[in-house]
């Protein structure tokens, strides 16, 4: 009796059921997967805008999404709001959060060693983490809404609903994001702090506003991701972490500092969840992002929309 390796027998099984898996079906996967990733990219898009205007990375990214999805989830299951209704009051306070996280904290560890905001900010991750834990318990939590069923009809293509809206919503935040950072006298404030910091405040700008603006725009954008995502997946305290790795994840491979590239780097991975789960199992999906962040780095570490 031949004895076939393991590792061929497993390649085989990949191999038979990519080729005997419909092709529209291969379509409406990866179709999801884009969708998804612009929220992922929503997501991302917050630490961007904050480590490209303030130079401070957000260890907290990721835990401060996971209270946003435990808000819109706490206030389905107390009034039955639709997390989609709770995207501009969850929006709103985390801005609101964040401008004075960076007021009363932040701002006070602009000029220290890189070391020390990353402990900061490892701290301000931990409390959250674990308040998380010790109000909600290690269970997961989700939403069931009336249209998690629903899809769309294109054609061969079958598109959940539920990820049509989630990825409208965050293209629309997104755009919105662009037009004040392009249009407003604040946003234009900002984007001059992001490139001369010494010349905006040569000219009188307040700085110290400005950077609390910008870390509240970036939590708010982090509040309307976790809103969407409840729609999507559920949500553990441990899941903070989680978030804030795949969001460095996306930002390095789209380039740190770049709005499109987070945007970018959100539908990559995305996809490429969407693809692994094809090709291997959905609980290996995190394989194919971390191998495309590994090529990134190796062929251009500053990103594949930042320059160098």
């Amino acid at each position: 009796m031949v004895v076939v390796p393991d590792f061929l027998y497993r390649r085989a099984l990949v191999d038979s059921r990519a080729l005997s898996m419909p092709l529209e079906t291969i379509v409406n996967i990866i179709t999801g997967g884009l969708l998804t990733g612009l929220v992922y990219g929503l997501m991302a898009l917050g630490l961007s805008v904050i480590y490209g205007v303030v130079r401070i990375v957000n260890f907290a990214h990721g835990e401060m999404m996971a209270i946003a999805m435990y808000m819109a989830i706490v206030a389905f299951t107390l009034y039955g709001a639709d997390p989609l209704w709770m995207l501009l009051p969850v929006g709103a306070a985390f801005f609101v959060f964040g401008y004075a996280l960076q007021r009363g904290l932040i701002n006070r560890f602009i000029d220290r060693p890189e070391h020390s905001q990353f402990m900061l900010l490892m701290a301000v991750a931990l409390i959250m983490v674990n308040g998380l834990l010790l109000v909600f318990g290690p269970d997961a939590r989700n939403v069931q809404v009336d249209y998690a069923l629903d899809s769309y009809e294109l054609g061969p293509l079958l598109i959940d609903k539920v990820r049509v809206i989630c990825a409208g919503v965050a293209l629309l935040c997104s755009a919105g994001l662009f037009a004040i950072f392009r249009f407003t006298s604040f946003g234009k404030g900002i984007r001059a702090c992001a490139d001369n910091l010494l010349g905006a405040q040569i000219v009188g700008l307040n700085v110290k506003h400005l950077y609390g603006l910008t870390f509240g725009l970036g939590a708010a954008c982090l509040g309307i991701a976790g809103c969407l995502l409840t729609l999507l997946m559920d949500v553990t305290p441990a899941s903070g972490p989680a978030f804030t790795l795949l969001a460095f994840v996306i930002v390095i491979i789209g380039g740190l500092g770049s709005m499109v590239g987070a945007l970018a780097g959100g539908v990559l991975i995305g996809v490429s969840e969407s693809v692994a789960g094809i090709l291997i199992a959905p609980s290996m999906k995190s394989m194919f992002s971390f191998a495309l962040l590994i090529l990134v780095l190796a062929f251009r570490p500053q990103g594949l929309f930042s320059r160098r």
